[in-house]
């Protein structure tokens, strides 16, 4: 029987991917969700003919219920922050794919695990904000987390085997090291928006490409695989990987080394994620070594790219110190993307939220939104 599908952030990058994997494997969509794309939703309706959908913004909402009326066998359509959370409580579902950009993402992937179902995950804010509510509830529910991020799927790939993956040692997680690698503080001070943009091996969306730049995107992956894989800040190491052609290792006690290769394409892990545990076939195009000239490895600057430094602060602090790195960095990344503050202020800023608080401890849901507003209202209140 053909898996149902939840996938929320339809119309973003990984959204779009997903379709083409869910098209190719014949899965059912159940039902879908994006922020206030109501051109590209009803292009989506038209094609997967799901039973719901959700769009984030209530103004889109309105248009999209205007503009379905009368249509036969129009869907459902829900709003705003419960939009979401409803679809990813639908008990027919198999897999809830959440691609929602940011912490936006967290209330639907609690909903969906507390639900029961397993969650495919391209949404890592929900573990970099909410790592410990997010893994009690999937224990709590008999759920999975199914890792999207490329690194992250591959390390989940190299540890298959249960009993190699008792003796787990350490992550080697790769960096492409962004479009700046290898740039001085200098050269940053004098780069656009446009250069930020600029990603020299993955086409991805304007946010995370900018988090990419300036290697936050790899501090939270940190975070996310400490959470994803139960380990300990220590056992991950960042390598740079400039090809992004082996996508992380695992090592072992032994030191035996597992790595995960292929080309460059979301399309694979979001593929892995959702046919887990079999494997479907290929809709990427295959890695052709006789055309691999070279394989660097290099170490990420973290002098120079005080995001990612600050990410393992954040880490290592614990509590909802992962929490205020990324309201910060969300709310920078804003005002970046708005020409409001120039490229290495991201940096500054997310490291000042970090430094200015001791973060440890439990929390709540409630905690965890009310330490997101502190972190950006700091931000506002320092540029």
């Amino acid at each position: 029987m053909a898996k149902k599908i939840v996938l929320l952030g339809s119309t973003g990058s990984i959204g779009t991917q997903s379709l083409d994997v869910i098209r190719a494997q014949g899965y059912e969509v159940l039902a879908l969700a994006a922020g206030r794309s109501v051109d590209k939703m009803l292009g989506q309706i038209s094609q997967f003919a799901p039973k719901a959908v959700a769009m984030a913004d209530e103004k889109a909402a309105e248009v999209l219920r205007m503009r379905l009326a009368g249509v036969t066998g129009a869907p459902r359509v829900y709003s705003g922050k419960d939009g979401l959370v409803a679809l990813a409580r639908m008990e027919e579902a198999d897999v809830v794919l959440n691609a929602v950009v940011g912490i936006a993402g967290l209330p639907a992937t609690l909903a969906a695990l507390q639900a029961g179902h397993d969650v495919a995950l391209a949404n890592k804010e929900s573990l970099v904000t909410g790592g410990y509510l997010v893994t009690n509830a999937a224990k709590e529910n008999g759920a999975k987390l199914l890792p999207v991020d490329s690194e992250h799927s591959a390390i989940f790939q190299c540890l298959q085997d249960e009993y190699s993956a008792r003796s787990l040692q350490k992550i080697l997680l790769t960096a492409s090291g962004g479009p700046f690698f290898g740039k001085t503080w200098q050269e940053l001070e004098r780069v656009t928006k446009a250069d930020a943009l600029r990603h020299p091996n993955w086409a991805m969306g304007a946010k995370i490409t900018i988090d990419s730049a300036s290697l936050m995107n790899k501090g939270l992956e940190l975070i996310e695989a400490v959470w994803l894989f139960g380990l300990r800040p220590e056992q991950v190491q960042i390598v740079v990987q400039r090809q992004s052609v082996i996508h992380s290792m695992v090592q072992f006690s032994d030191h035996s080394i597992l790595a995960q290769l292929g080309v460059p394409d979301m399309r694979i892990p979001i593929q892995y994620a959702l046919t887990w545990p079999q494997r479907g076939a290929a809709i990427a195009p295959e890695l052709d070594f006789t055309q691999l000239r070279q394989l660097t490895f290099d170490t990420a600057d973290e002098k120079t790219f005080r995001c990612l430094a600050a990410c393992k602060k954040a880490i290592a602090k614990g509590g909802l110190g992962p929490c205020a790195a990324n309201g910060a960095n969300e709310e920078a990344v804003r005002l970046f993307l708005e020409d409001k503050i120039p490229f290495l202020k991201i940096g500054e800023l997310v490291e000042g939220i970090v430094d200015s608080e001791a973060w440890g401890g439990t929390y709540t849901l409630d905690d965890v939104y009310e330490c997101d507003r502190m972190a950006r209202a700091y931000v506002l209140a320092h540029v």
